[in-house]
């Protein structure tokens, strides 16, 4: 379940190892914490396993020109670093998902390597973070065990 959150096997061992968790807050602040720890391979291991989140972006009923505009961008941004653009959308309404996600694209292509893998590394962390609370929530799992 924890390899769904994050794809790097480090950062999914490093939450496990530390189980229980006493709250949900410390489950977070263990996975950020291993989420820092991340070297470029398990950077590398945890990209691969992402899927562009451009696609998520898009309602179903979005217009054919919205379509064309992201699928550009994120063409760019795959050639560009060679990996699925990630950002978190949590907190995000809907109807602004597509303008969030065009903007980051847009401005992030301009990032040197070294500023983006950061950028990316941060952004995992955010998304390992939600995902870890829709896990917990759905699931109704105790952070304890």
């Amino acid at each position: 379940m924890l390899l769904g959150c994050c794809g790097s096997r480090r950062w999914a061992e490093r939450v496990a190892a530390h189980r229980p968790y006493p709250t949900l807050d410390a489950l977070l602040a263990a996975s950020d914490e291993a989420g820092y720890d991340l070297s470029f391979a398990d950077l590398d291991e945890a990209l691969a396993g992402e899927s562009s989140a451009a696609s998520a972006a898009l309602h179903p009923d979005a217009p054919p020109a919205a379509h064309t505009a992201l699928l550009a961008a994120r063409g760019a941004y795959e050639s560009r670093f060679g990996h699925a653009f990630v950002i978190s959308l949590d907190g995000v309404r809907p109807g602004e998902r597509l303008d969030q996600v065009l903007a980051a694209l847009r401005s992030r292509l301009g990032n040197e390597r070294d500023e983006e893998r950061a950028i990316t590394a941060d952004e995992l962390r955010r998304l390992a973070r939600a995902r870890l609370v829709q896990l917990v929530s759905h699931r109704n799992l105790s952070v304890m065990r």
